[in-house]
């Protein structure tokens, strides 16, 4: 974490820059080091900041300070400027809230290259796509209104880095309309899936590559070859265990899972869709995230042809997201209840193409079995075979319907699940579809 020496430090820092601008004093001897020095010390827990040049480091710094000490920048500069006065050299916008200064490219050149032109050309080189902070999302530049100079941009440092610098911890993000993603998680088992044993045979291929795959990119033949993500198709009709496979995998793997509804995020502004989708890929490459696209027709299915502007822009920014999920280098999952509702040129692109069918008799007795309450008495007399052999339902039906006779169970002076709660709970699951018990 940032520590108030820190800040000291880097005032001190930015103090001896101010001097050489307006004083012609040259920095002071050991200054530099002795921020830098304190800087590292702050961040030798995570690996990527500490992979960070000392030019980086004073990029970080500035784009962090304002989060810590609204103050921090107007307080020095008021000492070289006690009359105020325009300081167009140092850089830095007002916020809509924040009153203060916040540093923008411009100001990262003045504070690492002064006048020297030569020098301030280069510093924009910490800001390009190949740097480490960039590809990492650690900090960039925001784009400046058409026509400005890019170095005009505010400096954004990443949330959870800030987080990590100024609370020692990272929060998980929220769901919003600029991070249309969220965070889901189970309490099952992989014991509580029950799944055709072909799905089966397919979960098995992926948990062989979230366990592998890293070890198959040290090959130097195969990774020059292989594309580092992996995609996955599930397909099937609702309730039979997409998102909760999805869940599993995250859980046993240790990854988190951000299940992103296509049909709920897709913008009528062009455009704002892919640039909302773009914070959520950038993150899960950062963090090591599975990404689950429920509802993934809404945007992946197939093209139209081009009748006006709007499709033509349409399928531009289709094709993009297209582009953008083949080269993911994680581990993406898009659901859809129907295979033949995708894009046939995106269909080609899947490493594996898992169907999801409705359980069978055999399955839905094994769904019965394992969905029974352990506390709550079951009539003996109910035939469990029957019922998964006669009606035809999803797992997540089931639950419904368990969950419908436990509560009918528990209001009475002896709990137990009978046969008519069941009827009656089957009963219910059936006209949400408009259909009949026979």
């Amino acid at each position: 974490m940032v520590t108030p020496q820190i800040l000291v430090a880097f005032a001190k820092f930015i103090r001896t820059k101010l001097d050489g601008y307006f004083k012609n004093i040259r920095s002071l001897s050991g200054t530099d080091a002795a921020f830098f020095t304190g800087v590292k010390s702050t961040i030798t827990n995570h690996p990527l900041l500490h992979q960070m040049s000392n030019d980086e480091l004073v990029v970080l710094m500035l784009a962090l300070v304002p989060h810590c000490d609204p103050n921090f920048f107007n307080s020095i500069i008021s000492d070289y400027l006690p009359q105020g006065g325009e300081f167009a050299e140092f850089g830095g916008v007002r916020g809509t809230n924040h009153r203060g200064i916040l540093p923008t490219g411009e100001t990262a050149q003045f504070v690492l290259a002064g006048n020297n032109l030569t020098s301030r050309l280069t510093v924009q080189d910490i800001f390009s796509t190949e740097r480490l902070c960039y590809s990492k999302r650690i900090l960039w530049l925001e784009t400046p209104r058409e026509g400005e100079p890019k170095m005009s941009g505010r400096i954004i440092l990443a949330t959870d880095v800030v987080e990590m610098l100024t609370a020692g911890k990272t929060a998980k993000p929220n769901f919003s309309a600029d991070f249309p993603a969220k965070l889901i998680t189970t309490k099952m088992e992989w014991a509580d899936l029950v799944v055709h044993p072909e799905t089966a045979t397919h979960l098995e291929h992926i948990k062989t590559w979230l366990l592998h795959n890293q070890t198959l990119m040290q090959d130097d033949v195969l990774k020059r070859k292989l594309k580092p993500g992996y995609k996955a198709l599930f397909f099937g009709p609702p309730g039979t265990g997409k998102t909760l496979t999805a869940s599993l995998l995250g859980k046993y793997f240790d990854r988190d899972v951000y299940r992103i509804d296509l049909s709920s995020v897709i913008s009528k502004y062009i455009g704002e869709t892919e640039k909302n989708l773009e914070r959520v890929f950038a993150a899960a490459e950062q963090k090591n995230w599975i990404l689950f696209f429920d509802e993934a027709d809404a945007l992946f299915g197939k093209r139209s042809g081009v009748q006006n502007s709007h499709d033509k822009y349409a399928n531009q920014e289709v094709s993009y997201l297209l582009q953008r999920v083949e080269d993911f280098n994680g581990l993406v999952i898009l659901a859809s209840n129907y295979k033949s509702n995708l894009d046939a040129a995106f269909i080609r692109r899947f490493n594996a193409i898992v169907p999801f069918p409705m359980p069978n008799a055999d399955e839905r007795y094994n769904i019965w079995q394992k969905s029974l309450p352990s506390g709550i008495a079951t009539d003996t007399t109910i035939d469990w075979k029957l019922i998964a052999k006669k009606y035809e339902i999803t797992g997540s039906s089931i639950l419904n319907i368990i969950h419908f006779a436990a509560l009918k169970a528990v209001a009475k002076k002896h709990p137990q699940i009978t046969a008519a709660d069941l009827l009656e709970g089957i009963r219910r699951e059936f006209e949400k579809e408009d259909k009949m018990v026979n």
